[in-house]
């Protein structure tokens, strides 16, 4: 039976596109489930500020009377104005093991694509840095962190296909957590002395409430020259503040600052939830908060979320700084490992630093190209 394409328009479809990994994923041990509401939110202008800076579209793949497939395309105009590269994005796509039903919906994404005057296509790629971002290509049998992405085998495959080719992977590692050598302990209050810094701890979210701001707008000049960055202005600052800040544990979040109060470097680290979210399966009721809270409590596994350092700051030992001030307090709770999210693998600085412990290097995922 051919193939139908529809654009998701109305609520109906747009809930019918947010729902759909459920179904590709349905009795998939690794998946991990999203917060359903949350991504209905991020489909639609009225609840997803990164519209004002971005066109988006997206389109339902039905065969034999069901869905089976979607696709997002994104004209990201801040991204093309950094880059001066006409690149649509396409995001969110899922499917079943089906030549046709992903050459269509392919097909339909790139010819939106030349329609708005694109040069080509790459991805999967989200509105920020902080969405839905890349393609798992390693790493089918390992769990996922709630920041980072998973799919089957043979996605990649009908990428490969359709003649798209890679144009950059990020890499994650498994850090075992042991303890800390006396001589790095030593090295730390030595480098905290030599450039007046000093560690800011949190025991509360209340603590918290004036930093998000000062974090984003660091993670802006720290991360400024990164693959498919664009900068977070005020209005997509306060979005990820609301949509991420009461998930975050105080204890596992560390911040630098000089002796002025500038913040210079930051950890986030958070219990790994990804068990949690499966129990949850996508929704905060009846049980799911509760999951959620009892992975917050006595963690075995704690999930890197985010790690910046001001550039000037970045050959001084910062990010050792960080990680180590963060490991203590690991140590102290019971955590075995460490799960990074995904690092660029043209950032040798970073996957150094994560090279140094005792480490397996276990997933890897693709961002993908396109240009005509």
């Amino acid at each position: 039976m051919a193939v139908t394409i529809r654009e998701a328009v109305s609520p109906a479809d747009l809930k019918a596109f947010a729902r759909l990994p459920w179904q590709i994923y349905k009795g998939n041990r690794y998946w991990v489930p999203p917060m359903f509401k949350d991504e209905v939110k991020a489909l639609q202008a009225a609840t997803n500020p990164a519209f004002g800076f971005c066109e988006a579209k997206f389109w339902l793949a039905e065969k034999n009377g069901r869905t089976a497939g979607r696709i997002g395309a994104i004209i990201n105009h801040e991204d093309i104005k950094k880059t001066g590269q006409k690149m649509a994005r396409f995001t969110r796509t899922e499917f079943i093991d089906d030549p046709e039903v992903v050459d269509a919906l392919f097909a339909t994404a790139e010819a939106y694509a030349r329609e708005k005057g694109m040069e080509g296509i790459h991805g999967p790629l989200g509105f920020t840095n902080l969405d839905h971002q890349a393609m798992l290509v390693e790493g089918f049998d390992h769990l996922p962190s709630v920041a980072s992405e998973y799919h089957l085998p043979y996605y990649g495959g009908h990428l490969d296909r359709l003649g798209y080719e890679k144009e950059i992977d990020w890499v994650e590692f498994r850090l075992t957590i042991q303890e800390i050598p006396e001589k790095a302990l030593r090295l730390n209050e030595a480098i905290k002395q030599r450039y007046g810094l000093k560690v800011i701890s949190f025991t509360s979210r209340e603590q918290m409430k004036p930093y998000p701001p000062k974090i984003f707008r660091l993670l802006n000049e720290a991360f400024a020259e990164l693959f498919s960055m664009v900068a977070l202005n005020e209005e997509m600052m306060k979005f990820y503040t609301e949509k991420y800040f009461g998930f975050l544990n105080p204890e596992f979040v560390k911040v630098i600052e000089t002796a002025e109060g500038e913040v210079v470097g930051f950890i986030v680290g958070l219990p790994s939830l990804s068990e949690a979210m499966q129990k949850a399966n996508g929704s905060l009721l009846p049980f799911g908060w509760w999951h959620l809270m009892k992975a917050m409590k006595n963690p075995t596994v704690v999930d890197l979320m985010l790690t910046g350092v001001h550039p000037q700051y970045q050959g001084q030992g910062v990010p050792a700084l960080l990680i180590t001030e963060l490991q203590q307090v690991m140590i102290a709770k019971g955590v075995k490992y460490a799960e990074t999210t995904g690092i660029l693998e043209s950032n040798q600085k970073a996957i150094q630093v994560w090279k140094n412990y005792e480490h397996i290097q276990h997933k890897r995922k693709r961002c993908y190209l396109k240009k005509w």
